[in-house]
């Protein structure tokens, strides 16, 4: 590789990470860290052990005692949660469903009011667990920024400052393999920075004088002169964090459907029980009569009836999309997937492998190599290199089982490419721009270039002893579902897709076309996608977002739904997003959102046979006389009903359907 120039200090030894590169290291909240998590499982193994003892007929003082710790454990919280918004006037659904658990237990009912009691624990862990994993990627995020930055000192010397203290006009020295400190423009020498982070762009990208860099990003083998452009607080990558911070706060807030037709419900069931009890009583009815008959109401009245055939199907369809490799994070999302009428996709990791990959072995008329030769060659030059287009080659050169002879005299510059002796020839594979500078950039090589170009793939010239030998593509390989993935959103939503990507036009354009997609934004830096996204939502659109990168993270918070791609995908997407795709399989998730329309309509028949159910008892109670052990029984019943309704969607054939709703 040659030398930086003389004024540059000498890099990084080989071998060796320099402060401003080390990664930092990544803590994830352990699931029993929190506090909710602990009471949840302690709720649910208490449960456990109760049940099969009240099953089995076993003295009441064991399974029941039992059952009072379940309630204790799982419900003080909640319950402590809902009187303090009871103080603020608000009836709290958490607070509601402690009554009627109590309700439940009150009339001989323990083991229904218990297992409602580990539902809403399991439920209030899963989201506190979720809310500290968003928080530890957040963290990891801004770590990727390096502690410390080299400003050059007016009088030409160094000092290692925290970049944080770095000002605009700072100059900033990255030496190779080190991680830029603020976010600016390069002054002085060349270097291909890895920006995955920012853009999603697979590729490193050339950075020459005038360039512009951000912090955060990745160095490569050139050294270079920074001026700083921005204050930390505000480079892009602090803005990707505000971005998900702001957009988790202002999305709306997550409540099922269900959850907020049953306040409104619960305040006019207690309304009315009291009505039933006092009514008669004020006109001279007994005492035990009356509150029998409110009693009655009650039970055949409770939301916990409602609210046990809503979850069922969507933790149904949660269970049955985790046996397939999607992984929903709670009911709310499961129902919001259903809802969503527009998709916007990633480019890199989403529609494509995110890998490059040699499409095209171009030789040159009159070489005198065949493509196995060419490639070949090329390999072999490239094989000492870490470039990711050198590892696309010699991995395509492996591929078609060839062998790869021994480079010597290997040299590496910045921007230009790579050059070695291999069986006493020199080959040179690089930039088409550079390596053409003295062939004039014309002739079948100039002409070969431009059509893979135009076709958005990146060329790579192959010399051999100075004269063009050769051509090779290099491209994103689309995932082989990509296409039908297209098809099959749009037949669900009624629109296409539209892309939204960081890399770029003439790329993003190539892409879009091999999959049908018409609407596409290239370019764009991570508030862009946020930007899109907001355009469509006043538009009225529901969006689903799938993506996989840091630069994903902010729209996947602020979607409707956000689906990330798990295998690759960064932390801080995984976090983000409210569903993850384990398998990178991309059909899944047109697949998944027909699955919750699916839970939807199961959602719908399980209401309208409860409110059945529920009506024919009150007009009972209300008009004649229900006994009360009929009235639990009744109620009882429309909850098996509804709840074996909803199981239906555990089923493999559930997952079959929605794969050919969703045209998968």
């Amino acid at each position: 590789m040659p030398s930086a120039p003389a004024d540059f200090p000498a890099p990084t030894p080989p071998g060796t990470l320099s402060p401003a590169a080390a990664a930092p290291s990544r803590t994830r909240t352990q699931v029993f860290a929190l506090p909710e998590a602990r009471w949840a499982a302690a709720a649910a193994v208490l449960f456990l052990l109760a049940l099969p003892l009240y099953l089995a007929g076993a003295p009441a003082w064991t399974w029941g005692t039992l059952y009072a710790l379940v309630y204790a454990c799982g419900g003080w919280e909640p319950a402590l949660a809902g009187l303090r918004a009871l103080r603020e006037k608000t009836l709290d659904v958490d607070l509601l469903m402690i009554v009627a658990a109590l309700g439940a237990a009150a009339v001989g009912q323990v083991t229904d009011g218990a297992l409602l009691i580990v539902i809403f624990a399991t439920s209030g862990a899963l989201e506190a667990l979720a809310t500290a994993r968003t928080a530890d990627s957040v963290r990891g995020l801004l770590g990727q920024a390096p502690a410390t930055a080299t400003r050059l000192t007016a009088g030409g010397g160094e000092e290692t400052v925290a970049t944080a203290e770095l000002a605009v006009g700072d100059t900033v020295l990255v030496r190779p393999g080190e991680r830029i400190g603020a976010d600016g423009r390069v002054l002085d020498g060349i270097s291909e920075v890895d920006q995955a982070t920012i853009t999603g762009e697979p590729l490193p990208v050339l950075k020459e004088p005038g360039a512009e860099v951000f912090a955060g990003t990745l160095n490569g083998a050139g050294a270079l002169r920074v001026r700083v452009g921005r204050d930390a607080s505000d480079s892009v990558i602090a803005r990707i964090v505000q971005m998900v911070e702001e957009a988790s706060r202002t999305k709306a807030p997550t409540q099922l459907f269900i959850e907020k037709v049953e306040q409104r419900y619960s305040v006019g069931m207690v309304a009315a029980a009291l009505a039933v009890f006092a009514v008669p009583l004020a006109f001279g009815a007994a005492l035990t009569g009356s509150l029998l008959r409110a009693m009655t109401f009650m039970i055949v009245a409770s939301p916990c009836a409602v609210v046990l055939a809503t979850m069922p199907p969507l933790l149904s369809a949660i269970a049955n999309a985790g046996r397939h490799g999607v992984l929903v994070k709670s009911a709310v999302v499961m129902e919001r997937l259903g809802q969503v009428d527009a998709v916007a996709l990633d480019k890199t990791g989403t529609l494509t492998e995110g890998t490059p990959q040699v499409t095209a072995v171009r030789p040159l008329p009159g070489a005198g190599l065949g493509e196995e030769e060419l490639l070949a060659a090329a390999a072999a030059a490239e094989h000492p290199s870490e470039h990711p287009l050198a590892r696309a080659v010699v991995s395509a050169a492996r591929a078609r089982g060839l062998r790869l002879a021994a480079a010597e005299e290997f040299t590496s510059a910045p921007g230009v490419g790579v050059t070695a002796t291999v069986g006493g020839r020199k080959i040179a594979v690089g930039t088409p721009a550079r390596l053409l500078s003295g062939h004039g950039g014309t002739g079948a090589a100039g002409a070969v270039v431009g059509e893979l170009e135009a076709d958005g793939r990146t060329a790579v010239l192959v010399t051999v002893d100075g004269v063009p030998a050769g051509v090779l593509g290099i491209a994103d390989r689309l995932r082989p579902d990509a296409a039908a993935t297209v098809a099959s959103l749009t037949a669900l939503t009624g629109t296409a897709p539209v892309l939204l990507t960081g890399d770029n036009p003439r790329t993003a354009a190539r892409v879009a076309a091999d999959v049908g997609i018409a609407d596409v934004r290239a370019g764009l830096l991570p508030q862009d996608k946020v930007a899109a996204i907001r355009e469509r939502e006043r538009a009225g659109r529901r969006v689903l977002v799938v993506g996989d990168g840091v630069n994903d993270a902010p729209a996947l918070a602020a979607a409707h739904a956000g689906v990330a791609m798990g295998r690759a995908g960064s932390d801080l997407a995984v976090e983000s997003a409210d569903a993850v795709v384990v398998r990178d399989e991309l059909l899944t998730v047109p697949a998944v959102v027909a699955l919750s329309r699916r839970a939807r309509r199961l959602v719908v028949q399980n209401l309208v046979v409860a409110g059945a159910f529920i009506s024919c008892l009150v007009v009972w109670d209300l008009v004649g006389t229900l006994p009360l052990p009929l009235g639990v029984l009744g109620h009882e019943g429309s909850t098996v009903v509804v709840g074996l309704n909803g199981l239906r969607l555990l089923r493999e054939g559930a997952w079959v359907k929605a794969r050919g709703e969703g045209g998968g």
